[in-house]
């Protein structure tokens, strides 16, 4: 929890303790909702007044939350903390306005964001090579790549560790949600990518083998490379690439399922990549563009 926005976490929790009498465990519930929120909106949207949330800051952390494959149910509750979080602000004089009345029900706040054209994902990918962009160039090229290449979640990427891959067969072994365990195809660019890195760039950012914990993407401190370090490398890239729409890692792993569909590819083979216990959940990201559903009609349908 940061630091700066604990002493109001903790008054909201006084304030639930006296005004609303809830549980001990409900209050550990709100506790931890609230500090995830909190740090998310101090260490992502770089917030330093909580006046200034806006409606898109709640939004984004319900993207990040969705990203994590956390239940419908998770989502729902840490909206109602959320909601409850904003009206506590207002009636201690921290706030004048509740951008969290706004946010709908889950599913229409778990809204995915837009799909990345093809050559909207090249130059993000190409920013990283831009001369002084950043101090690990060949590290944030190949996380891209993967992110693209692969469709995991940045939870998935940031845990990534070296014998979870295997290059020789094209393949990288992940651990989604609850542990289960997939193996996912990665194409020639994206293991290229990881390979220069490996060779290149990860021994020197090795400090200490121990804090390292095997993990592939690691910082200047040696340590594995934290979610929001790559939710602010995604972020960074795109601006450079002059993107206008908002970018998150979740519009790579949007984009990756809906350019495999518009490809030819099956739904279940989608599933199986994206990890996805339920094919409904997998139809959430057939965002497939009309024209491309209608020429599809008109070139196989018999009486198109």
């Amino acid at each position: 929890m940061t630091p700066a926005f604990e002493p109001l976490r903790q008054q909201f929790l006084h304030y639930l303790k006296l005004e609303k009498g809830l549980a001990i465990n409900t209050l550990d519930a709100y506790k931890n909702d609230i500090g995830n929120y909190l740090n998310f909106l101090y260490s992502v949207k770089q917030l330093r007044d909580l006046a200034g949330t806006e409606l898109r800051h709640i939004e984004d952390y319900l993207f990040e939350l969705a990203e994590m494959g956390l239940a419908t149910t998770t989502i729902a509750r840490n909206i109602s903390s959320i909601r409850s979080f904003h009206v506590f602000l207002i009636l201690e004089g921290f706030s004048t306005a509740n951008p969290a009345q706004l946010v709908d029900l889950p599913k229409k706040a778990m809204k995915l964001p837009e799909v990345l054209q093809t050559e909207e994902i090249q130059l993000i990918i190409e920013a990283t090579a831009i001369e002084g962009f950043t101090s690990s160039p060949l590290r944030d090229m190949a996380i891209l790549e993967c992110l693209y290449a692969t469709g995991m979640r940045v939870t998935e990427l940031s845990s990534l560790s070296l014998d979870q891959l295997y290059p020789e067969i094209g393949f990288i072994r992940v651990f989604g949600k609850g542990s289960k365990e997939r193996l996912v195809p990665v194409g020639g660019p994206a293991l290229r990518a990881v390979q220069r890195y490996l060779e290149h760039e990860r021994p020197t950012l090795v400090k200490k083998p121990k804090e390292s914990q095997n993990i592939i993407f690691l910082n200047r401190r040696g340590t594995p490379l934290s979610r929001v370090s790559i939710w602010n490398l995604v972020k960074k890239c795109a601006k450079a690439a002059g993107i206008q729409k908002p970018v998150y890692p979740h519009a790579f792993r949007h984009s990756f399922a809906t350019h495999l569909l518009e490809g030819g590819a099956d739904l279940r083979s989608v599933q199986e990549m994206l990890g996805h216990v339920s094919i409904n959940t997998t139809e959430i990201y057939t965002h497939v563009d009309r024209n491309f559903l209608k020429q599809v009609y008109k070139e196989h349908h018999p009486r198109k």
